[in-house]
């Protein structure tokens, strides 16, 4: 059987012991926590900048520095076998992948967005574009390790993001997301995200906890992400795809706390659907929030967290 894509980030690439940039240092800012018991059934997370801990807070498609980024792609090179079916022309083939992936990138956020204004891009049609490409030069992929191609492209896209950014949980996260469960509250994630993004919170809070199980916490119907619904937060789409997710299960807006680190992005949209939320001020890198936002009410949260665990004292 085919890895998947949580055995792929886990067992298989950790097991080789193969080089990963590090996480960032978590600096937290000035900032004091106002937590209150509030009456909600049910969490929503944010990924990056929240839970999961990345260099700028959240998720890049391409590294600001060329040395990293070539780096990047030459390791995917490497890792995927990549090389015997790639031009011959001088130079790198970092420097030609980079050509391509920028092809590939620039086509796809060019695309019709079918009048969302905040599209997304899906990571893996990144890759599905440049494999297909390969595939004209005798290209294979070994299927019984990787899948079809869907999958593989999954596992490239994966490979690809982690060599460019480092990535952790934020301390006591793996803790939080217990305590929302023991608590009795269902819960999930609503953030911009891509395929891997649960692979790579497992992968994160398994570290922090090797007993810690995902799918115990977080069922796939509430794991609402950014590139499955092609809109980024503040976009009105995603938020409407999570409240039907919630409906589902006979929840209102009112039931929910969203927890983000971001007034305009995360709170702002998740006000206006009515439900309760919760900004996480534990990190100077991912936290966005302007004084003047802080005391205008479409923007002011119920309550502020300046360390994940102290969830518990919202949902009792």
């Amino acid at each position: 059987m085919p890895l998947t894509l949580e055995q792929y980030a886990t067992t298989y690439l950790d097991g080789r012991g193969l080089p990963w940039p590090a996480a960032p240092q978590v600096k937290a800012p000035k900032a004091r926590p106002h937590l209150k018991r509030l009456p909600v059934r049910a969490v929503m997370w944010t990924a990056y900048g929240t839970l999961v801990t990345v260099p700028g807070g959240e998720l890049w498609f391409e590294h600001p520095t060329d040395f990293v980024m070539d780096a990047a792609l030459d390791k995917t090179i490497q890792e995927f076998k990549m090389w015997q079916s790639m031009s011959r022309k001088p130079g790198a083939p970092a420097a030609y992948l980079k050509e391509m992936y920028k092809k590939a990138l620039t086509a796809l956020r060019m695309t019709g967005s079918g009048g969302e204004k905040y599209p997304e891009v899906q990571s893996e049609r990144v890759w599905e574009d440049i494999v297909k490409k390969l595939f004209q030069k005798d290209y294979a992929i070994d299927a019984s390790v990787y899948g079809a191609l869907n999958e593989f492209v999954k596992k490239v896209a994966y490979f690809f993001h982690a060599s460019i950014q480092g990535c952790g949980a934020y301390p006591g996260a793996a803790e939080a997301i217990r305590a929302v469960s023991e608590s009795g509250r269902v819960q999930g994630l609503l953030a911009d995200g891509q395929c891997f993004t649960p692979a790579q919170l497992y992968r994160a809070l398994r570290q922090q906890d090797p007993d810690f199980e995902l799918a115990a916490h977080m069922p796939m119907d509430l794991r609402i992400l950014s590139a499955e619904r092609r809109a980024r937060k503040p976009s009105d789409t995603i938020f409407r795809a999570a409240v039907d997710a919630l409906s589902a299960r006979g929840l209102r807006p009112a039931d929910v706390l969203h927890v983000g680190s971001d007034l305009v992005r995360d709170i702002a949209p998740a006000k206006r659907f009515g439900m309760r939320t919760a900004l996480f001020a534990g990190d100077k890198a991912s936290l966005e929030a302007e004084p003047e936002h802080l005391r205008d009410p479409q923007y002011r949260p119920d309550v502020m967290l300046t360390e994940l665990p102290q969830i518990a004292d919202v949902v009792g």
